[in-house]
């Protein structure tokens, strides 16, 4: 007959049997071979010998680690090894526990003859027959104790046919409900304000179903929602408020109905153990669900109480929903903890964590593990009263002291829409005070306070930093070290730094006569992925700047943490601030947030901020040192020797004939002209702010959107807008449509290209029509820069035109570019939504290190 062994998932398995006993063989047939931690198998790792006795302690070690590790994953473990001295048993009852893990064990209690034969059987096992009837009889003394070592499920199999009969079936704990994925409305503490919970689930949509006849403990009105959406209590539905019975009545009727679920406070669990005769303490409103209960017809008060402590006590500690995205308990739940089974983890969830100081007030001193929280979970919370709920590192804290006149508040999930309805009245004065007068409301929210210091772990190290748009990065730790140089140094207020904009990879070198570019590469790459609508931008020589313009300084202040510093900032692709006057900065920012507004930008996106990618000109203006040492340095030096040289080799030419040398420098000479007159056309001096042109290319982000789900054309009609409004200090970007499967609009667009070239300009940046774009392999380019001729002087040097130096140069590879060009794309975006989704800064500078990381990678900066 078959025996069904029900595991549960997250517990240790603890095999316990004489050697020969079968546990090795039953682990290979009910558990993968990843669960299992086999002592003997350690013996070999450590030794080389699985039978070396004197490797004995280190493969013990070595089997606690893994199985440790295994459990902090969240992963089934199965510890194969004899186990038969309760010495042996002990630390791995103590690893389940520190890893809230179910300690089961599976005991092997066969004959000892049995187990005697089939080692003589096994070569390997050369000890004598006296080990094993040691093993049997430790064995048969211990397992009475199994109980009280801790072990919360103890298993006998005594025959190998009882062996052979077992099937595993692992159960889920009752905290496990990630298959369920919502509508969710987590609803806040409330302490008997049922009057208050009647008119929040009417707002939030919910009716009721069913009335039922009588008061309670049977009756009473059942609330669904014609949607399906569930509620969710978070507890402490009980005291201090006016109408306790009626808020338990409800949550009871909606959880036996199936449109809700409650989690229990720790006011429910006082209630349950003053109601079981306990010797509790009659304070903090308990006296009130006691008088509720006292009041009633002596009929009724048996079943009342009963039904109190039923429905109260059959609460699960938190739960665990929508694949783990979703966690709610009453006071908040660590994430080592989330989905866990153990009496600590039910302590935690119904009173969180003291420091063991009490306040003036005489409460204790609650530690804030919200604050070191870094899960990936939301974990929403009540149990503490709090004047607004905030979040904070994906914790949400909503109980907003309905009972104390504050708020009753859900909120709704996967929205995270706040709802709330205000207090009737003042039900109950707390002992410490919920809003205290003099307390002016605080500047920066408490996501912003624990901003204020960024822990320097979030960014060291090697880090694997997942991305929507598909991909994996990986940031080495040599590259964040230096990434955090910069940052550390040279960086404006990091609250700031939302985005750092991606390199952009040129086009495959061209065979084109004279020609290291030509956009016919960078058409043909298009095509090659699948794309045919292109957009052809004007390439502006500037530098790449990053404009955060807000409507004014409280809303810097709301969405940006930033106080006392402006309403905006203008920094580099390295992130540092573009301004050194402080004063120019501001009128600069001024003026584009006039523009902007003057555009309609604003109301058109609903927002009050904008993040926007440009370039702003000339280049001069952050390049000066730059120039001065190296460009300017070399043309002047160069033009000075090079003349002297033609005239000095056209002296020796008439004296003693053609050498050919005067032609070469001659050459040379003109090249030098040629580079000189490159970068000068991108210099001018600056006096005053109107000597600056700011050239926007993409409105990257707004209240509630990162605008890569728009085309191209989208956002170049909308600074051509912006653009107009301020024409003296914004410049539009010239752009062409072209279809990369049409030869005459790729000849057109090449046209385009020269004319731009040909006149001083860099060159073009072609763009898919869609911001993003998935290609052969995953994502695609998103930009490709197609660069003139007598640009590339500057980057290459006076004469790489030369036929031999561009035959070399033609052997360069833009593979390394173009990884890097996608990878930091992706990281961008992915900065700017966690933003827009108002994720702790500690997650939007992850994004942001990585790029700044991704720039030390031996990567050919010419490219």
């Amino acid at each position: 007959m078959t025996r069904a062994l029900e595991i549960p998932e997250l517990s240790l398995v603890v095999l316990v049997g004489a050697s020969g006993s079968g546990k090795s063989t039953f682990a290979r047939e009910h558990f993968l071979a990843t669960e299992v931690v086999s002592s003997d198998f350690c013996r070999g790792l450590v030794s080389d010998d699985e039978n070396a006795q004197d490797a004995t302690n280190d493969a013990f070690e070595l089997l606690h680690y893994i199985a440790g590790k295994r459990m902090t994953r969240g992963r089934l473990t199965v510890v194969d090894a004899t186990n038969v001295q309760p010495e042996a048993r002990k630390p791995l009852v103590g690893l389940a526990r520190q890893h809230h893990f179910l300690p089961v064990a599976i005991v092997f209690d066969l004959p000892e003859r049995l187990c005697q034969d089939r080692n003589r059987a096994r070569p390997d096992r050369d000890f004598g027959p006296h080990v094993i009837r040691n093993q049997t009889r430790q064995l048969k003394r211990s397992m009475r104790g199994l109980k009280r070592e801790g072990f919360r499920q103890i298993h006998v199999l005594e025959t190998p046919e009882a062996i052979a009969d077992v099937t595993i079936t692992r159960t889920p704990l009752w905290n496990n409900k990630k298959t369920e994925h919502g509508p969710f409305d987590i609803v806040g503490d409330v302490h008997g304000c049922a009057d208050e919970l009647e008119e929040l689930l009417a707002l939030l949509g919910y009716g009721i179903v069913e009335q039922r006849p009588d008061g309670f403990p049977e009756g009473g009105a059942v609330y669904a929602h014609p949607k399906g959406r569930r509620a969710i209590f978070v507890g402490d539905l009980v005291d201090r408020g006016p109408r306790i019975l009626d808020s338990l009545q409800i949550a009871r009727n909606m959880v036996e109905h199936g449109s809700a679920l409650c989690v229990p406070g720790n006011h429910d669990q006082k209630l349950v153990r003053a109601l079981r005769g306990r010797d509790v303490q009659i304070t903090h409103g308990l006296d009130r669900s006691l008088g509720e209960i006292d009041s009633l017809s002596d009929e009724q008060r048996e079943a009342a109480r009963s039904e109190v402590v039923r429905f109260l006590d059959s609460l699960v500690s938190h739960y665990v929903f929508d694949d783990g995205n979703l966690v709610v308990a009453h006071a908040g739940m660590k994430e080592e903890m989330q989905g866990r089974g153990s009496g600590k983890v039910r302590d935690f969830a119904l009173y969180g964590e003291t420091t063991g100081e009490t306040d003036e007030f005489g409460l204790p001193v609650r530690w804030n593990w919200a604050a070191e929280y870094r899960g990936q979970a939301i974990v929403v919370y009540g149990h503490t009263p709090v004047p607004e709920p905030e979040w904070l590192n994906r914790t949400i804290n909503i109980d907003t002291g309905c009972v104390f006149g504050g708020r009753l508040t859900a909120l709704r999930y996967p929205e995270k829409e706040l709802v709330s309805v205000p207090a009737r009245a003042v039900y109950s004065v707390p002992a410490k005070p919920f809003v205290p007068e003099e307390e002016l409301p605080e500047r920066l929210t408490s996501q912003q306070r624990e901003d204020e210091l960024l822990d320097i772990e979030d960014v060291l190290g090697k880090r694997y930093i997942s991305t929507r748009l598909g991909r994996n990065v990986t940031i080495r730790e040599e590259n964040a070290i230096a990434a955090l140089e910069v940052m550390g140094r040279f960086a404006v207020n990091p609250k700031w730094l939302v985005y750092l904009p991606p390199a952009v990879s040129p086009p495959a070198t061209s065979q084109e006569q004279g020609l290291l570019e030509h956009p016919r590469e960078a058409f043909s790459y298009y095509r090659h992925e699948g794309v045919a609508t292109v957009i052809c931008e004007e390439k502006h020589m500037g530098s790449r700047a990053v404009v955060v313009v807000c409507k004014d300084e409280q809303i810097a202040r709301w969405r940006f943490g930033v106080v006392d510093e402006g309403f905006g900032v203008c920094y580099t692709r390295t992130g540092r601030r573009f301004f050194d006057d402080a004063e120019r900065e501001a009128g600069f920012l001024e003026r584009v947030r006039r523009a902007a507004d003057a555009a309609g930008l604003f109301s058109e996106l609903a927002t009050d901020w904008l993040v926007l990618d440009a370039e702003l000109l000339p280049w001069s203006a952050k390049a000066q040192q730059l120039l001065r040492e190296q460009y300017a340095a070399v043309g002047a030096a160069g033009r000075v020797a090079l003349a002297d040289a033609v005239a000095a080799l056209g002296s020796v030419d008439e004296r003693v004939g053609e050498t050919g040398l005067t032609t070469t420098f001659a050459q040379r000479l003109e090249d030098l002209v040629a580079y000189t007159e490159a970068y000068r056309r991108y210099c001018w001096p600056i006096e005053s702010l109107t000597d600056l042109k700011l050239a926007p290319f993409h409105i990257l982000a707004s209240e509630n959107a990162v605008h890569v789900d728009k085309p191209h054309s989208w956002h170049m009609e909308r600074i051509q807008a912006v653009a107009a409004a301020d024409e003296e200090l914004l410049r539009p970007t010239a752009n062409i449509t072209a279809d990369a499967t049409d030869q005459e609009s790729e000849k057109a667009a090449t046209r385009w290209w020269t004319d731009l070239t040909d006149s001083g300009g860099e060159g073009m940046v072609v763009k898919p029509m869609e911001f993003v774009v998935r290609g052969r392999r995953g994502l695609a380019q998103p930009a490709v820069k197609v660069r003139g001729k007598e640009y590339l002087r500057i980057i290459y040097g006076p004469e790489y035109v030369e036929p031999d130096n561009l035959e070399r140069l033609r052997s360069r590879s833009v593979g390394a570019k173009r990884s890097l060009a996608v990878r930091e794309f992706a990281l961008g975006v992915e900065a700017l939504e966690r933003f827009v989704r108002q994720e702790p800064l500690r997650r939007v500078h992850e994004c942001c290190f990585g790029v700044l990381a991704l720039e030390s990678e031996p990567v050919d900066p010419r490219l």
